[in-house]
Formats: C-alpha cells, sequence, structure tokens
C-alpha cells in the first residue's frame, strides 16, 4: 500500500465521518478475520496521515456485539498505524461524570460474552498483559489538549463493558456502582485488546451522555445518546485538532513492544 498511515481514529456513535481529512481516500480491505464495519477513509490532517473508521458502519448498521472488532483492528494494521484514538459514548455510574464531560479511561471491566477477543487462537498462544490496557502517552496528549481548551474532563474512568445491545437493569447498575466503576459502555473490549496485541498505541476518549439508569428517575435510552453525542461531538473534533500534530513520530512507550514475552 502506497500511503503510509500515522494515527487510527475510530468513530463512535454519534461520530461517524471524518469531513476534517484533505486529499482523501476511501479504501476497503478484506483480511484473515473478514470484513471491517465500513470502508476505511484516509487522509491528510495536519501534516499527518489519518485513517478514520466508523466502527458500527456509516449507516450504525452493527450493534456493539456485532462489531467484527478483530477485523477492524486488523485493517488499522494493514494500514501500518502505530496509534488508534477511539471515540466512544458512555453513560456516568458516578454524580461527577457528567453529561457532556469528556472521560479518559485508564482500566476496564470486562462483561462482555462470545467476542473474538484475541489474535492468537490458531496453534499460537499468547498472553499479553492488560494491567495497564491504555496507551500513557497517548492519553497524556489527550488530556493535555482537553487541559489547554478547557474541556471539562477527568483523567481517569475506570469503564465496566457490557455485553449490550441492551442496557443495564438498575440492580446492575448499583452493582457497577459497588464496584467504584466510573463510566459504562459496550464497545471498550475487545477492541483495546486486539490493539494491544497488534502493538497499536491506544486511547479512548469517552463522551459521557446519560446517567445509565442508576440515578431516580433517569432511564438511558438510545435516543438519548445519541443526541448528547451529536450536541457534544465538536468538543471531540477539536480535542483531535488540537492533539494530532503534537503527536510523535516515534514511539518510545511499550506499547510497540506488548507481545514480547507473551507468546508460549
Amino acid at each position: 500500500m502506497e500511503r503510509q498511515v500515522d494515527i487510527g481514529v475510530i468513530g463512535g456513535s454519534g461520530v461517524y465521518d471524518a469531513e476534517f481529512l484533505k486529499n482523501s481516500e476511501e479504501i476497503t480491505l478484506e483480511g484473515k478475520y473478514g470484513s471491517p464495519a465500513d470502508s476505511y477513509l484516509v487522509g491528510e490532517y495536519l501534516g499527518k496521515q489519518i485513517a478514520f473508521l466508523p466502527r458500527h458502519g456509516k449507516d450504525h448498521a452493527l450493534a456493539p456485539h456485532q462489531v467484527n472488532y478483530r477485523a477492524n483492528i486488523d485493517g488499522f494494521r494493514q494500514l501500518g498505524v502505530q496509534r488508534i484514538i477511539a471515540a466512544q459514548a458512555v453513560g456516568s455510574l458516578k454524580e461527577e461524570y457528567k453529561p457532556g464531560d469528556l472521560a479518559f479511561t485508564d482500566q476496564f471491566i470486562d462483561r462482555t460474552s462470545g467476542r473474538e477477543s484475541t489474535f492468537f487462537d490458531e496453534g499460537k498462544v499468547a498472553h499479553v498483559s492488560m494491567a495497564d490496557p491504555m496507551c500513557q502517552p497517548l492519553r497524556e496528549i489527550l488530556i493535555s489538549g482537553a487541559r489547554e481548551l478547557g474541556i471539562k474532563h477527568h483523567e481517569k474512568a475506570t469503564y465496566v463493558c457490557i455485553q449490550g445491545p441492551r442496557f443495564s437493569t438498575r440492580a446492575e447498575s448499583e452493582l457497577f456502582r459497588s464496584w467504584n466503576a466510573d463510566i459504562i459502555g459496550m464497545t471498550l473490549v475487545p477492541e483495546s485488546i486486539l490493539a494491544k496485541e497488534a502493538s497499536i498505541c491506544y486511547a479512548p476518549v469517552s463522551m459521557v451522555t446519560d446517567y445509565d439508569c442508576w440515578k431516580e428517575g433517569h432511564i438511558v435510552s438510545h435516543e438519548e445518546v445519541i443526541s448528547v453525542m451529536e450536541q457534544n461531538v465538536g468538543k471531540i473534533k477539536k480535542l483531535l485538532a488540537e492533539v494530532i500534530a503534537k503527536i510523535p513520530d516515534e514511539r518510545s512507550d511499550e506499547c510497540k513492544n506488548a507481545m514480547e514475552g507473551a507468546t508460549a
């Protein structure tokens, strides 16, 4: 492939396009793990080559449990991507994480089931460390950007990833709150795991859209999630504009060596 792509951007609920890219072209990929959610829009932004992929497809045709996360991440790997910034809509499990806030996840609790969560399931065993699942240098760049822009944000967040597509019961929501989790969503797992296995730096940008269902008188709906995301998507776009040019070409963090010592 002629174009060497520097950074991947994954669009979540309410983030379906990348009109900010210049000289862009659509690239359709097929690989060992099947078809990604959509074609990759590859173009230039602030001197970097960027590949954008809507996680659920342009028409939001794929529910979280239907997304082919392996194909999505493998496609970025085929493009030569070394860093991924992933936009996500999340619910809040704490009063202080308010709708419209950004949260920069540093830990997760996996409550999914049946999702293909590894590239190493045929003839080779690997045990990747997820002690620190996100790329800390990339997180720090994003956090610094949000701080400079004056965007209300939370520098740490523990994310409960549920299977979906349904939302939680009140009992489940209260259980997750008792675990001291901060936010809840449906897409971080296995996306972040697969990025680590592919030795790609990965950092999510989570937009809080609702209070899940633990808050008295509040029942979350997909309509509410999309509405709040659309009202606040400008914050994510401003953040990307702020940070992309500041991402260094060379990686010095542990992500590129994530699989050293992980294979049997």
